[in-house]
């Protein structure tokens, strides 16, 4: 292919730039740019001047020979001073011997093509690149490894197995295979069902690692609700103040829990008001509250008949412990003392992203609608296969399962979905 050129590192003053090439001709563009000229080895790092036309630095550079590289091709990397003048001028250079502007994500985009990676894995690493937690990384780098596409694969295998037993019926309808088929195709299904129900369990723990897990806290006011929010978050974000309905917003801070984000939102005491401006400030604390996925509610007194949302855990949390001791709570805590602090945030994960999930790495929501897709396939198949029909009814589902689960790895993915994908890259990636 063309030979592409890019600056493979962010734009600013640094100690190191990188400038890669990838494609036909990149080692005879590199062996004009670099003062080196014994024979070149692949993976070996070169030091020496680099010829960027109208001056030169020194630096290094390396080779990696087809196929064992990143994109597949010939792939060349200069190391230069880090800077804007200097990696430019070494990217001009590369300009003016052939090579043209790579695209965003480009190199990453060639691997997938010349078969180095498969499409989840890409996204995998736009997933480490963009990642704002431990546990993101960690999940990015888990799908970049190809372990999704890897299950998705066994899964395919199992499928092509039932097609492969149906053909042979077909092919054969003098052996009457088709009770042997049936009981057979059935053992494979309910197994790939049963897989693809555990994978698209992963989902929700999969958004919430992405987007952050959202933690209100709600109580009356004077509760202790803001006082609780800056100890969590380890500084003064919101206002403390003796003053009853002080907090009239809802007020947001970040704090990062076993590797997972959490995003905490302190809010308006929940009570009866005729204020105009604390009715509003309420309203707000009611609508956080409905997209929550941990409710914090502090205790003060008996509690109030709050409507919390169906399904979404509720830790109840005495607070003001040196002050005074509520019953009836999963745990009491004073935030100006530190007392239940660490034990408030152990319940925070647990029930707020669950021990459990620890590993989840189905984070995107295309491969959540294609394994949902696949599964919706499997089902149907299964139903089919039960009421005894011929073979060659369920064969079309268990092809459009096949086609769904391809998706995910990129094998029948369209171009513009594999377009949308590679755009989400730098230029350099």
């Amino acid at each position: 292919m063309e030979l592409i050129s890019a600056i493979a590192t962010a734009k600013g003053k640094g100690g190191v730039a990188i400038v890669r090439m990838s494609g036909e001709n990149a080692l005879e563009v590199a062996k004009i740019m670099f003062s080196e000229s014994r024979e070149w080895a692949p993976n070996v790092l070169y030091a020496g001047e680099i010829d960027c036309g109208t001056f030169r630095d020194f630096g290094m550079c390396v080779y990696f020979r087809a196929p064992k590289s990143f994109t597949g091709e010939d792939v060349v990397e200069f190391h230069c001073h880090g800077g804007n003048e200097i990696a430019r001028g070494v990217l001009e250079r590369t300009y003016s011997l052939g090579a043209r502007p790579a695209e965003r994500g480009e190199f990453t985009k060639r691997a997938f093509l010349n078969g180095k990676l498969s499409l989840s894995a890409a996204e995998g690493m736009v997933d480490m690149i963009n990642a704002e937690s431990e546990a993101e990384v960690r999940a990015g780098y888990t799908l970049y490894g190809e372990k999704l596409t890897r299950e998705g694969k066994e899964l395919s295998r199992l499928l092509l197995e039932c097609l492969a037993k149906i053909d042979a019926d077909l092919d054969y309808p003098e052996e009457d295979l088709s009770e042997t088929t049936g009981e057979e195709a059935l053992s494979r299904l309910l197994q790939v069902d049963s897989a693809l129900e555990k994978l698209l369990l992963q989902y929700r723990a999969g958004r919430k690692l992405k987007s952050g897990v959202t933690v209100v806290l709600c109580g009356v006011p004077n509760a202790g609700k803001s006082t609780l929010f800056n100890a969590l978050l380890g500084y003064d974000r919101a206002i403390v103040s003796q003053v009853a309905g002080t907090t009239r917003d809802v007020v947001e801070g970040s704090i990062e829990l076993n590797g997972v984000n959490f995003r905490i939102y302190d809010t308006a005491g929940l009570h009866e008001s005729r204020d105009a401006v604390e009715r509003d400030g309420i309203a707000r604390a009611e609508k956080a509250i409905r997209s929550a996925d941990l409710i914090v509610w502090l205790k003060d007194g008996e509690l109030l008949p709050v409507d919390f949302p169906d399904g979404v855990p509720v830790l109840t949390v005495g607070a003001k412990s040196d002050i005074e001791k509520h019953g009836n709570c999963d745990l009491t805590v004073s935030a100006r003392t530190g007392e239940g602090m660490e034990r408030l945030k152990n319940l925070i994960y647990e029930r707020g992203y669950g021990k459990e999930n620890d590993g989840v790495y189905l984070m995107e929501e295309r491969h959540y609608n294609a394994l949902a897709e696949a599964k919706k396939y499997v089902e149907r198949s299964i139903k089919t296969v039960e009421s005894g029909a011929p073979a060659e009814l369920y064969a079309e589902d268990i092809t459009l399962a096949l086609n769904a689960l391809g998706q995910v790895s990129g094998e029948s993915a369209s171009e513009v979905v594999i377009n949308e994908i590679f755009e989400k890259f730098c230029v350099g990636k």
